[in-house]
């Protein structure tokens, strides 16, 4: 079977690999649609410290089960989660298996879903009535969708997301629908757009607009109830505690590829919950399914280009050649 392969940074190529096997509690899947992120992007670019090549990327998933059970039958649809837990690491213990010291995402860590078929364990699969450009979109809107979660994002709560790419867009869309009032920050008037079709209520060009008053402005003079930073700059990562009321919450989805250093007085004369939230729980795939059958998200808006799985290598290229240009690319398996 045919499946993209990053050999090097720079190089990416179609090649012939084994049919997956099949082991106890897993089921076949035909591939049909994988979406691109920022870490297919960087492993690209040679710049995610987590692959090693070669390398299959694809975590963004939409497939058909082949193989089935009585619950899932063949046929059947599927979104999936990308993560592994080991069950027996502090964060399994504690019940937040997303967050496993020794997990292994599905195109990072281990081969992804840029090939024909896969087999991913039962449990994993999310069965949904969705298109397949839709199922592709599940998985990263639910990092967004845990990270309010992480926050405690509540209807009384005004929001200000720090990024409005793919992540940063689920977490617009999840305050949205807690009833939260959301600021959508980005430099990119294009993400904004998108954004405040996600349900956003404001935005804020930071790089036409003063970010510091504007968040005043909006907030009566307290600054945001809640900050979710979504970008993972030192700047932003400043940004979030500085501009975030007091008592308030930060949530970090990104993080600094270099140390950030603080004021830390805030830390304490706020009196601030600073959180970290990483990947996503069952919970989060069924509200975000929930959301796209009930067609709140501006799908075909997100997604700029779907390409054939022999043109994802120039799609790739393209991409990290002039990223703004681009929103989300999807890969068809299917004959488009």
């Amino acid at each position: 079977m045919k499946a993209l392969l990053l050999h090097k940074p720079g190089q990416a190529l179609i090649e012939a690999i084994p049919a997956p096997a099949v082991g106890p509690g897993e089921l076949l899947l035909k591939v049909r649609m994988v979406g691109f992120c920022g870490s297919d992007l960087n492993s690209f670019r040679g710049l995610n410290p987590l692959v090693s090549f070669p390398r299959i990327p694809g975590h963004e998933v939409s497939a058909t089960v082949m193989e089935g059970d009585r619950d899932l039958p063949a046929g059947t649809d599927v979104a999936l989660s990308p993560y592994t837990s080991c069950g027996k690491c502090a964060s399994c213990r504690r019940g937040r298996p997303n967050a496993c010291q020794f997990n292994q995402t599905l195109g990072v860590q281990r081969d992804g879903a840029l090939t024909e078929f896969i087999a991913m364990p039962r449990e994993k699969l999310f069965p949904a009535r969705l298109s397949r450009k839709e199922l592709c979109l599940v998985e990263p809107l639910t990092v967004g969708f845990h990270a309010v979660a992480r926050g405690r994002v509540a209807a009384y709560d005004t929001v200000a997301i720090f990024g409005c790419g793919g992540v940063g867009l689920g977490a617009v869309a999840g305050s949205s629908v807690r009833g939260a009032r959301t600021i959508c920050v980005d430099v990119e008037d294009e993400k904004l757009r998108l954004a405040l079709a996600a349900g956003g209520v404001y935005a804020i060009n930071s790089a036409k607009e003063p970010l510091h008053s504007r968040l005043l402005e909006l907030t009566e003079g307290r600054g945001p109830d809640v900050v979710i930073e979504a970008i993972g700059s030192p700047a932003t990562f400043r940004a979030a505690v500085e501009e975030v009321a007091f008592t308030g919450r930060v949530v970090y989805i990104g993080y600094a590829k270099e140390p950030v250093s603080y004021e830390t007085r805030l830390f304490v004369q706020k009196e601030l919950d600073i959180l970290g939230s990483r990947n996503a729980l069952p919970e989060d795939f069924h509200a975000v399914i929930k959301l796209l059958e009930e067609r709140k998200f501006p799908v075909d808006q997100a997604v700029s280009l779907i390409v054939p799985l022999e043109e994802a290598g120039n799609a790739l290229r393209s991409w990290s050649e002039g990223p703004s240009q681009f929103k989300k690319i999807l890969v068809s398996l299917d004959q488009l």
